[in-house]
C-alpha cells in the first residue's frame, strides 16, 4: 500500500549523519513506491520563537506555511535528527513551536482542561542520533527527549503509533556501524515505517 511519507531533517546540516539518514530513508521509500518528500529544515527562512506565545498570532512565514500543509497531506510523518542535550535541536522545537499550533494541530475544549487531536489519523516514526550508548540514555537518563518528542508532541496533537529508532554512540562508531545504521533507515523507508 502507497503511502505519503514527509521527512523532517531536523539536523542544521544537510551534510551530517542525520543528513545521509534522511536521505536513505527517502531513497529507500521511493523505490518502494510510496510518495516522498523531504524538508531540510536548515534550509527553512523562518523565525523559531513563538514570540508571544499564543496571545498574539504570529503569521507564518511561507516556509513554514508550506511544510505546514505538508504534514497535514501526509500519512506518515519521519523524524531525523540529533540530540543534543538530551533532546532534539533549537531548530526543531523551534519548528514545532510555529507550525504546531492551536486550531491546526490541537484544539483546547471550551471550559475543559482536554483537548481535541487534530492531526490524528497520522503515524511517525523518529531516528534520532545519540553520542550516548542508546541503551544508557534510555534506562539511565530515561528517554527525555523522546518522552518529549513523542507523548508532549506527536501523540498530543494525535500522530501514532510513534515508533523510535535510536542511533548510537556515534561519536566513536566505526564506518562499518554507519553503514549498518544506514541500512537500518533504508529497511524502514523501504517498509514507510
Amino acid at each position: 500500500m502507497s503511502r505519503s511519507v514527509l521527512i523532517l531533517l531536523g539536523h542544521p546540516d544537510r551534510d551530517s549523519l542525520c543528513g545521509a539518514l534522511a536521505q536513505r530513508y527517502a531513497t529507500a521509500a521511493e523505490n518502494a513506491g510510496h510518495r516522498v518528500r523531504l524538508i531540510a529544515l536548515g534550509d527553512l527562512e523562518f523565525d523559531p520563537v513563538l514570540r508571544h506565545g499564543y496571545r498574539q498570532i504570529q503569521p507564518l512565514e511561507a516556509d513554514l506555511q508550506d511544510a505546514a500543509e505538508a504534514i497535514e497531506a501526509c500519512d506518515h510523518l519521519v523524524l531525523v535528527y540529533p540530540t543534543w542535550w538530551g533532546a532534539m535541536p533549537a531548530l526543531l522545537k523551534g519548528f514545532f513551536d510555529r507550525v504546531l499550533l492551536p486550531g491546526y494541530a490541537f484544539r483546547y475544549r471550551r471550559d475543559s482542561v482536554w483537548w481535541d487531536r487534530l492531526l490524528a489519523g497520522r503515524s511517525a516514526r523518529v531516528i534520532t542520533t545519540l553520542d550516548t550508548p542508546p541503551w544508557y540514555y534510555r534506562w539511565i537518563y530515561r528517554d527525555p527527549g523522546i518522552s518529549q518528542i513523542r507523548a508532549t508532541i506527536l501523540q498530543f496533537c494525535g500522530i501514532r503509533p510513534v515508533r523510535v529508532s535510536r542511533v548510537g554512540a556515534v561519536r566513536s562508531s566505526s564506518p562499518e556501524q554507519r553503514n549498518r545504521w544506514l541500512a537500518l533507515a533504508a529497511e524502514l523507508g523501504s517498509r514507510a515505517r
